[in-house]
């Protein structure tokens, strides 16, 4: 237990943060997993609002099984010592006062009793306390009567909060930074963070889902007349928001957000203002919060039997989560090292190409695309592709659900059925460009054909804006399948794959996954997928805002990122596409779903991207970002957007009339036509 030295007590501890800050997972971090702890939710349910239910259900499924929950006043619950008591947070509260009093209209202050009574309640305990609020200045109020009751009131509630704490952290963007309290600011050092063996900082790097929180969506309108307040953390109001009678939106904390590492062996703990970061990661918060017990000489777990998170290595990066068994090294699969294509049978190529029947370049970038294909084959003149084949990996995305699609989960097993019997447009296509096509069923929500079905490893994946796609072991089981799916394909014959898609709501991990990869903001990555108006744009846009907040701690690391914001058919897309590079066969990578897939592929395998080219440029701006990202340049540009592999199966006969030319003109010797050198 973590105590304040000046007073001997355990420590009270106050985290702010804004809408989606992270600032819930960290306080949930630092009270610890290895030893139960009292969970006091202060939000109202509105048990109308299923969606908003959804999430209390998953945020209450993931909370550990020796935690208590209590809703109500915190009051009341403080009046019970627990060892460990964690309140959030105190905007939910504070509105249900406010409420209680209907003082929405009223000067502030009218709150000031309940407000005395809730500083008296934490200065007079004793026990482990971490209150959660939101900080008000990093939220959006609006400038009406009642939004400016609420932001007094929570500003006045959070000073007299700070003002009896031991210690007060921020959290903006999953980072918290330790600030002075009123003690060290006149010079002393008694509400030190940290004391023995230190307190965890945030970091598992899963999901916090409400307690009790309101949809985040972009698109909701708040209605009645005092519903400027829509909740302490509502950064954008969402579909899900249930507005009281009093016209007050009741929202809960509502943090999708992730934490930063786990910090502070040191004596003195966090310095006030220095950021703790995943990198900062130096102990497990299960040994602090059990009461400083070390980590077990050679063991990487606290004595406790708790997983615990190793020191970094000096100078190397480290792995936020790590106490998470998808980082161990064993559980990555290994690809074997990806050679690249030819670098000798390309300069033949290239000095060829010199000797057609041709100014040199005249064929534009048909030329290096057939030096491409010769590299790939080892040999000059390249052989034409006498087994093009296309796989089409379907499966469901559970985020489709939540209205970021025009059409419903359902579709995605109709379209399986009519890519057996060969009426889509991939189907139409690959005739044309005479390939054939195969379908597999990876995660599609409903039964298919046995045929297609060998390689399914769940049904649908899961919402990745508020839970992980996949487990560990659905993860490394896709992977594989891509992988297997990839050998049966070249051992079979084929000498060009094509990667496609089919999953209704496919498009929003896609996305995540390529904004998160390359660092880009939400709104600049997000397209209309299937043709969704600006309403379901912008709960697209929410959706992926909260993935991408689970997302970020993994990107650099493959796995991770498709268990936490992938699903099974980008798993699956990926170890086809690292598999295909590590048996030196060429791949036409197809839109948006597919390259995203080759961006995750290219880490798992790296130097794989050698052995793809870019079928077409989709009409999703994400698929420039990835692109871009991979250094391919399309060969087609038609404005597609279908997936399906269509895009790529499109550029095939651009493949094989590079081939063509290249292996099937006659040079300027062979034909007895004088070249350019000759008529100087």
């Amino acid at each position: 237990m973590l105590n304040d030295a000046a007073s001997g007590r355990p420590l009270r501890t106050l985290v702010l943060g804004g809408a989606r800050s992270g600032k819930s997972t960290f306080a949930e971090e630092l009270a610890g997993r290895a030893e139960p702890v009292r969970y006091v939710a202060t939000a109202q349910v509105d048990p109308a609002d299923l969606e908003f239910t959804e999430r209390i259900a998953a945020h209450r499924d993931r909370r550990p099984a020796n935690w208590t929950l209590v809703e109500g006043d915190p009051v009341e619950a403080l009046a019970d010592p627990a060892r460990v008591t964690l309140i959030d947070d105190l905007g939910t509260w504070l509105t249900g006062r406010i409420d209680a009093r209907a003082a929405w209209d009223s000067s502030p202050g009218v709150v000031a009793p309940d407000v005395e009574a809730l500083v008296a309640a934490i200065e007079g305990y004793r026990q482990r306390l971490i209150v959660v609020s939101p900080e008000v200045g990093l939220g959006v109020i609006p400038a009406t009567a009642a939004g400016r009751v609420f932001q007094d009131e929570i500003g006045t509630l959070n000073q007299r909060i700070a003002a009896v704490c031991d210690e007060v952290f921020l959290v903006v963007a999953g980072r918290a930074i330790r600030l002075d309290t009123a003690a060290e600011a006149g010079g002393v050092a008694e509400g030190s963070a940290t004391t023995g063996s230190g307190s965890a900082v945030a970091g598992s790097g899963s999901a916090v889902v409400g307690p009790d929180s309101a949809v985040a969506g972009l698109d909701s309108a708040v209605t009645g007349a005092q519903a400027a307040v829509a909740g302490p953390d509502l950064t954008l109001a969402g579909s899900g928001s249930a507005v009281t009678e009093s016209g007050s939106a009741v929202a809960g904390h509502g943090d999708l957000g992730l934490g930063s590492g786990a910090s502070g062996s040191s004596a003195s703990g966090p310095v006030a203002g220095e950021p703790i970061s995943p990198e900062s990661v130096t102990a497990a918060m299960s040994a602090a919060a059990a009461g400083g017990s070390g980590i077990a000489a050679g063991t990487g777990r606290a004595e406790n039997g708790a997983a615990a998170v190793p020191a970094p290595v000096s100078g190397a990066p480290t792995i936020p989560g790590a106490a998470d068994p998808i980082y161990s090294e064993s559980a990555a699969p290994d690809f074997g090292p990806v050679t690249p294509p030819d670098a000798e049978v390309r300069a033949q190529a290239e000095a060829r190409q010199l000797q057609l029947t041709k100014p040199a370049g005249a064929l534009g970038r048909l030329e290096p695309l057939g030096n491409w294909v010769a590299a790939c084959q080892g040999v000059c003149p390249p052989r034409q592709f006498e087994r093009a084949r296309v796989v089409v990996f379907a499966g469901d995305h559970g985020i489709a659900r939540y209205g970021v699609s025009a059409y419903p989960s359902e579709v995605t097993a109709q379209m399986v059925a009519n890519f057996i019997g060969g009426g889509a447009a991939v189907n139409a296509l690959a005739r044309l460009a005479d390939a054939t096509v195969r379908v597999v069923d990876i995660a599609v929500e409903s039964d298919t054909d046995p045929s297609v079905s060998a390689h399914k490893i769940r049904r649908s994946s899961g919402a990745i804006d508020r839970e992980d796609a996949l487990t560990e072991a659905e993860t490394n089981a896709a992977i594989a399948a891509g992988r297997a799916i990839a050998d049966e394909e070249i051992d079979g014959g084929a000498d060009l794959l094509i990667a496609g898609d089919m999953g209704i709501g496919n498009t929003t991990p896609a996305t995540v996954l390529i904004a998160t990869l390359t660092a880009t903001e939400p709104v600049v990555a997000i397209g209309r997928g299937t043709g969704i108006d600006d309403h379901g744009w912008m709960r697209k846009a929410a959706a992926v805002r909260d993935a991408m907040w689970r997302a970020r701690p993994h990107k650099t690391d493959p796995v991770a990122l498709l268990r936490v914001a992938g699903g099974a058919d980008f798993a699956a897309m990926a170890g086809y596409l690292a598999q295909a590079a590590a048996r030196r066969t060429p791949v036409v990578l197809d839109g948006v779903v597919v390259t995203a897939a080759a961006l995750v592929a290219e880490l798992l395998a790296p130097g794989a991207k050698a052995w793809w080219v870019a079928g077409h440029r989709s009409a999703e701006p994400s698929h420039t970002l990835a692109l871009t990202k991979l250094d391919l340049k399309p060969l087609v540009e038609m404005d597609m957007r279908l997936g399906e592999g269509s895009g790529a199966v499109t550029a095939v006969p651009l493949l094989r009339a590079a081939i063509a030319a290249l292996s099937e003109m006659s040079t300027f010797g062979d034909a007895g036509v004088s070249t350019a050198d000759a008529a100087s």
